[in-house]
């Protein structure tokens, strides 16, 4: 077989991405069989790199192009890839020109251009003046939405904002929740390391595993039994909820599975949890991790959680509601191109309406945990402080045994 030209692939990528909407994992886990980790890896840096710094690569491009996006997309998305190549990576710089030119010709548009654009980027290998107004220098170094700047300029202050942003474009690491039912987390370390992976116990979690280094996911596929894909504060979340054997659980908005399969790990699989998920798509994907976990105490639901008739009434209830994802743009760092104030908004009432609906569905002395993954007070103290007000049976616990 033909071995494929990963620049080529990442270009692919980039367009499935911004012109299908797709997940960037998603697009990138549909390549990772017909390729070796090595170039995995290099088409993970790239297409992430130039998610991650588009602001800037595009403020960099106006001073070689007058109008960058009259460009077709597949161009500037290639004129993207080799000014990251120039700008953020150990390429050398003849590489860069040559092999995106290549792209180019391959393609039959502008190579032409693409070759003349970036000759000048590798050589003058700087960035335009700067604005002086600190929302818009933030916005562009770290590529950022200047509405967002602005809102984190406001609550935290210019220092503390740009902290913020510069955070979220670091690159997450891989990390991994054992699955205590069948392993524990010093065998899954000593499997880690007798495949050389690099790795490091998570500072919180006492079941998590973080992974150092580049893509190793076909690396740890045949770990998926024993492990799951989960981010720390994620598994933190089960722990607060405080599952307990024979209990009636509900995950109002469960998939991919993370928290479900978490919850029946920490009861022992032998609670009845309830999963509810609107999507039959992503229900398919709940369907598979739960089966990976080998789980058995799992009930799955395609229903609108505000739409799902609960058989019985629950002891616990998490709903981690659908938000912006703002809080987690370093793992996904598409999603801060993909929203506005004004959806932030859309998103509260949707958040307050789903919490209202699941809170009629708790026991007594129950306990009912509300998360999202955004930074944004709209979707979390408002949700919580606007929920408290109207519904005066419920109070904050402000300690919990986890």
């Amino acid at each position: 077989m033909k071995k494929q030209n990963p620049r080529l692939l990442a270009l692919r990528a980039l367009t499935e991405i911004w012109r299908k909407d797709k997940r960037p994992r998603e697009v990138l886990d549909s390549y990772a069989a017909t390729l070796d980790s090595r170039d995995m890896a290099f088409i993970q840096e790239l297409v992430y790199g130039v998610i991650r710094n588009r602001l800037y690569i595009d403020r960099c491009l106006t001073a070689y192009l007058k109008n960058p996006s009259g460009l077709k997309h597949a161009t500037l998305n290639n004129l993207r890839l080799g000014v990251y190549q120039a700008l953020f990576m150990r390429v050398p710089d003849r590489a860069v020109v040559f092999e995106t030119t290549e792209v180019e010709k391959a393609a039959g548009r502008n190579a032409g251009l693409v070759n003349a654009v970036l000759r000048k980027v590798v050589t003058g290998k700087a960035c335009p003046t700067l604005p002086e107004d600190p929302t818009e220098r933030i916005s562009i170094v770290t590529s950022h939405p200047g509405w967002l700047v602005r809102r984190w300029i406001e609550r935290f202050g210019v220092s503390e904002a740009e902290a913020l942003a510069k955070a979220n474009n670091t690159i997450p690491p891989l990390t991994l929740r054992v699955n205590t039912l069948g392993t524990d987390r010093e065998k899954v370390a000593g499997r880690l390391s007798e495949m050389g992976i690099e790795f490091k116990y998570t500072d919180f979690s006492p079941v998590g595993i973080k992974i150092q280094g580049s893509y190793v996911f076909r690396e740890i596929e045949g770990l998926l039994g024993d492990v799951f894909i989960q981010d720390e504060a994620a598994q933190l979340i089960t722990f607060i909820l405080q599952p307990r054997e024979g209990q009636a659980i509900l995950d109002a908005c469960a998939a991919p599975g993370g928290k479900t399969t978490h919850i029946a790990e920490l009861t022992g699989d032998r609670a009845r949890v309830y999963a509810v998920e609107s999507s039959a798509e992503r229900l398919r994907i709940l369907q598979e991790n739960v089966g990976r976990q080998g789980l058995g105490s799992v009930k799955m639901i395609c229903s609108d959680i505000r739409e799902f008739k609960p058989p019985e009434m629950f002891h616990r209830i998490l709903l981690d509601a659908p938000c912006s994802s703002l809080g987690v743009i370093r793992r996904n760092p598409d999603v801060r191109y993909k929203h506005s104030p004004e959806e932030l908004s859309r998103f509260h009432e949707k958040q307050v309406e789903m919490l209202t609906t699941v809170s009629r569905h708790l026991l007594p002395n129950g306990i009912l945990l509300y998360s999202v993954c955004s930074t944004e007070p709209e979707e979390g103290e408002e949700v919580v402080r606007r929920f408290l007000h109207k519904e005066r049976e419920f109070f904050i616990i402000e300690d919990t045994e986890s």
